[in-house]
């Protein structure tokens, strides 16, 4: 008979993945094992297989769960009432607010994607299309050109999230420079530079 959920399943299921999230950020994805995960976390590895039944499993689950949250973040702070710099503005600051704490998960999402199946893969490719959309939209508004003659809009966006992205490796909270003020920074890069893009 299989075993049933108990009822703080999701509560024990975050704790787990931020557990591991921090074990595969620290040690590796190769490094980190099921049995040093579980260790981590205190829980035994029989229970730890009962929520993830792999590596790759526990993987995905991180890398998705991280994904879905900044996902709905922006969503949350994504305002079509704004003039589109505005708008951008505020985009930027709900995903650099969304990465407040998940360092690890993102170290996850940007290091451990070798170890998913094609199928998990493309499943978090999805969420990060739908990611990149919601900024693209506003950027091609705000300067049309950039889909005229040569497709500029996608590098210009990705340039932008790899500012957004890469914020973890020197950002540092509670220094000079707060979440909101990089904000600024990033979006002020991006509609100045956009300007002279062409």
């Amino acid at each position: 008979m299989a075993r049933t959920r108990a009822s703080d399943f999701a509560e024990k299921q975050q704790d787990l993945l931020r557990s591991a999230a921090a074990v595969i950020a620290e040690q590796g994805m190769d490094k980190a094992s099921m049995a040093l995960i579980a260790d981590h976390a205190g829980v035994s590895k029989a229970l730890l297989y009962h929520y993830y039944p792999g590596k790759d499993a526990l993987i995905f689950a991180i890398i998705e769960t991280h994904l879905l949250e900044v996902e709905e973040a922006v969503q949350a702070a994504d305002d079509p009432s704004l003039a589109d710099p505005e708008r951008l503005r505020k985009l930027v600051g709900a995903l650099l607010e969304a990465y407040r704490g998940a360092d690890n998960e993102h170290i996850v999402q940007l290091n451990a994607k070798r170890a998913l199946t094609a199928e998990q893969r493309q499943a978090l490719f999805q969420i990060e299309r739908r990611l990149v959309r919601m900024f693209s939209a506003v950027i091609e508004r705000i300067n049309p050109q950039l889909q005229d003659g040569k497709p500029l809009l996608m590098p210009v966006t990705m340039s932008l999230f790899g500012m957004m992205n890469w914020v973890y490796m020197w950002f540092k909270e509670g220094g000079p420079l707060t979440r909101e003020d990089y904000a600024d920074i990033a979006t002020t890069l991006i509609l100045e530079g956009v300007k002279a893009v062409r």
